[in-house]
């Protein structure tokens, strides 16, 4: 037996050499285990953090690229600049801001008030005084009256009907010569492409005798309105993807 081996050991206990045994400290394996464990976490934290910074500062980014086509088609001609309307706009500006697919405008419901209109009255007839009687009731039903004159070498003598409404191309024109339609029943409607101003002509034919009678033209003129809400005109499309 060694003289290092304890007293009372023996056996499979004895200690041979002269040396003690080194001794070694346990392994802690449970606190390698949490430290990856965290290490592992800390990682994944740390990328799902990246991905949505990356996910916040790229959230605008659709509505850029939207952009960006919208201003590269938007640098197309139109075909009415193209054509010189300046009168609608198009000419003035020379571009119209490209839409993904079509879109159509609101249309509108409601005509214009009487007031709203200005009426210039024009005599065609040889009956003296006659533009102005006319001029003067339409005023008391709620008209503007502008020009009280006879009406122009084209039209004098030549209106076999009761009248004619004569005012300027579009929607807006003809909704504003059938308010004014109301007032008169059998007049003939025309439109004057050379015309571009707001105000409407109720030229006096030689069948005129005098405006529809005033609850007759209340009613004709409510019904206008009540068609209107019912079957409201689409003031038109704006397109398109392209040139």
């Amino acid at each position: 037996m060694s003289m290092l081996t304890p007293p009372g050991l023996g056996g499979k206990y004895r200690i041979k050499g002269d040396r003690y045994p080194r001794m070694r400290r346990p392994r802690r394996r449970g606190r390698r285990i949490a430290a990856a464990t965290a290490a592992v976490l800390a990682v994944s934290v740390l990328g799902w953090g990246t991905l949505q910074l990356v996910d916040a500062f790229s959230a605008d980014e659709p509505d850029d690229a939207a952009a960006t086509v919208r201003t590269a088609h938007g640098d197309c001609a139109t075909p009415a600049a193209s054509a010189g309307t300046a009168r609608d706009g198009d000419a003035a500006h020379g571009r119209l801001r490209a839409r993904s697919g079509t879109a159509r405008t609101r249309p509108s419901s409601r005509l214009p008030a009487p007031g709203s209109l200005t009426v210039n009255v024009l005599n065609a007839t040889s009956r003296s005084g006659l533009a102005q009687d006319t001029a003067d009731a339409l005023e008391k039903r709620g008209f503007k009256v502008g020009e009280v004159d006879n009406a122009p070498a084209s039209l004098d003598g030549k209106v076999r009907g009761a009248g004619v409404l004569l005012g300027a191309p579009g929607a807006e024109s003809t909704a504003r010569l059938k308010v004014l339609a109301t007032q008169l029943k059998g007049a003939d409607i025309r439109r004057d492409k050379g015309r571009h101003s707001a105000e409407v002509d109720l030229v006096l034919g030689k069948g005129f005798t005098k405006l529809t009678g005033a609850k007759k033209a209340r009613a004709a003129l409510a019904a206008l309105a009540k068609r209107a809400r019912s079957h409201p005109a689409p003031t038109g499309t704006l397109a398109t993807t392209g040139c």
